[in-house]
């Protein structure tokens, strides 16, 4: 899972190479970044406090220059705060190769997805219409002790995407 693990020398995203390897052009534009209070998903997911502050970086994924998917990151503040991923600019790797500069791998994995019908600003966001269905993914991210480190809140049209999983048994 390329998303998933810190990359190599450090260049470029996971996104941007998935999509080139396909002959595409996926892009991401970043809306914000800094800290915000943790609203109650947020704070069931990364174990902190309700309202207390967390990093997030919000973001359009593009591909071919259509907007593909919203992703909200949050983070910790003891992870994340005074870092790049506070900031609106890209992390050059992605920021889970930053996170592992830092000292923060991620182990383990916890994703979770639903359906429904999209909210007036995943409309305009995704250009999509009040009754295309869009799925929702969360992914949870937790270090070797089982500490969050990162919790990512994902918005999709359903009939642009195929969600894909490789487990390992055993």
């Amino acid at each position: 899972m390329p998303y998933l693990v810190p990359r190599a020398g450090g260049q470029g995203d996971a996104w941007s190479a998935e999509a080139a390897a396909k002959g595409r052009r996926g892009t991401q534009r970043i809306v914000h970044a800094g800290e915000a209070p943790a609203s109650g998903e947020v704070s069931a997911l990364l174990g902190v406090a309700e309202g207390e502050a967390v990093v997030v970086r919000r973001r359009v994924i593009e591909l071919d220059g259509e907007p593909c998917e919203l992703t909200d990151t949050y983070y910790p503040v003891a992870v994340a705060g005074g870092t790049g991923l506070a900031q609106v600019a890209k992390i050059p790797g992605g920021a889970v190769t930053l996170l592992a500069r830092l000292g923060h791998v991620g182990v383990r994995v916890c994703e979770d997805v639903t359906a429904g019908l999209p909210t007036e600003t995943e409309q305009d966001a995704l250009r999509v219409g009040p009754y295309d269905p869009v799925l929702r993914l969360t992914r949870l991210t937790l270090d070797a002790e089982d500490r969050p480190l990162q919790a990512d809140l994902m918005t999709m049209p359903a009939h642009r995407q195929r969600l894909r999983y490789e487990l390992r048994i055993g």
